[in-house]
């Protein structure tokens, strides 16, 4: 097994110009399993999580975890977690600058002990994403916070629950005041917060665990503290992400693929946009087919919003896509405002993409061919990716760690749908 410093170089080598086709199972979702992981912390009891895989991202939750005491190991192709002999420890910036979930922890420890210290979260670097959200829905619970070289102190003593109503829908801030409502005696009620399914899959997780949650999915929650949560069992969501980035691969590459643990409500915005884009199609209770087998159309104008709508974590995967089909597209970026890393890439290997401000306009192009090409965040990865394996001759992408945050084994996934790409 290679050492982290080593996984830091890693490359991977694409040869382009080949359809994809075969079969594949979708993993965990890594935006849903993070704020689970940090929600053990409550529990007073085993957890078993039954699915499991070895992503950077959930290796360095785990290691903070076990700085709070928290024990894990993967044991039946799952995961074990226990808590009962957790304790609550100051989080320091060598720990959260490797993760951004790390500010998931803010609120579980606030919710266990009434106190936490924790440094301000690191991440991807595309864009402003503050924190004050978490902060000011603390401060409406009663939470003292104070912000002192780099560092937030929360005093949770006189903690009360209460009426919460986010400035904006931040999945972030509504999964930190889930977990710390969860064990705080009375009712809480969050409005205006995020309806991700990954927040669903958190309410589902902590009310198998005892809490007394509802109202996830829509713009109100209700939470009603319980004294404690025990342990049990539970299986994460499939991660809608990855599921769109194959799809996205294989109506930019072309081919015919099929996707097991794939859930249409979560991906309704892009399946509206593929098939506007003339792919085709079958959907089979948790099996989805596409076939694409011509250059597509592109859509003329895509935005992306909170969800429902079209995610901005596939924003850099459309791009390839629209990059390469018959048309002109406008794509507006409405959630980050550094979200075009992948742009200078994609001009390199002959896409036509101008971007003002938040929007990007592109050209479609009828070839890309292959460079050397860096991804600069983890989305911006597996668009660059999707390139490569579309461009014409090599294509050799550095910075693949940024990748390995979100995708579990990328080029032997993209192997068994027939591509040439190897890890070097």
């Amino acid at each position: 097994m290679k050492e982290k410093t080593d996984c830091l170089s890693d490359k991977l080598l694409i040869f382009g110009g080949k359809k994809l086709s075969g079969h594949l199972q979708v993993d965990v979702s890594k935006n849903a399993y993070l704020p689970i992981l940090a929600a053990t912390v409550l529990c007073d009891g085993e957890v078993f999580l039954d699915d499991y895989i070895p992503l950077t991202d959930f290796v360095c939750m785990r290691e903070i975890l076990a700085k709070l005491g928290v024990k894990s190991y993967e044991t039946n192709g799952g995961l074990y977690l226990d808590a009962r002999g957790g304790k609550n420890e100051k989080i320091g910036f060598e720990w959260t600058q490797k993760i951004r979930a790390s500010i998931f922890l803010l609120g579980a420890l606030l919710g266990k002990y009434k106190t936490a210290c924790i440094s301000y979260p690191g991440g991807c670097n595309i864009g402003s994403r503050p924190i004050d959200l978490h902060i000011k829905g603390l401060k409406s619970l009663g939470v003292k916070v104070l912000e002192r070289h780099g560092m937030l102190y929360c005093d949770g003593s006189e903690m009360k629950c209460g009426k919460v109503c986010l400035d904006f829908p931040s999945v972030g801030a509504t999964e930190s005041l889930m977990m710390c409502a969860s064990v705080l005696k009375g009712t809480t009620v969050l409005k205006n917060i995020a309806k991700e399914p990954e927040i669903v899959d958190l309410q589902n997780f902590l009310n198998a665990m005892g809490a007394k949650i509802s109202g996830a999915g829509t713009d109100q929650i209700v939470i009603k503290g319980v004294p404690k949560l025990h342990g049990g069992q539970f299986s994460v969501m499939p991660d809608r992400i990855v599921a769109g980035t194959y799809l996205l691969a294989a109506a930019t590459c072309g081919g015919d693929i099929t996707l097991d643990r794939f859930v249409p409500e979560h991906n309704e915005s892009l399946l509206s946009i593929l098939k506007q884009s003339a792919c085709k199609i079958t959907l089979k209770n948790d099996m989805i087919r596409l076939k694409a087998d011509k250059r597509l159309k592109c859509v003329e104008n895509i935005q992306t919003f909170p969800f429902p709508f079209f995610p901005t974590d596939l924003q850099t995967p459309i791009m390839v896509l629209e990059s390469v089909s018959k048309g002109h597209c406008k794509l507006q970026e409405n959630i980050f405002e550094n979200r075009f890393g992948a742009v200078p890439e994609l001009v390199k290997m002959g896409a036509k993409i101008v971007v003002e401000g938040r929007c990007a306009y592109v050209e479609g192009v009828e070839k890309l061919y292959g460079a050397d090409i860096f991804a600069t965040d983890l989305r911006c990865g597996a668009g660059l990716v999707i390139a490569g394996l579309k461009a014409e001759g090599f294509t050799t992408l550095h910075n693949v760690h940024y990748i390995d945050r979100g995708y579990d084994k990328i080029e032997q996934k993209f192997q068994t749908l027939g591509a040439d790409i190897r890890r070097i």
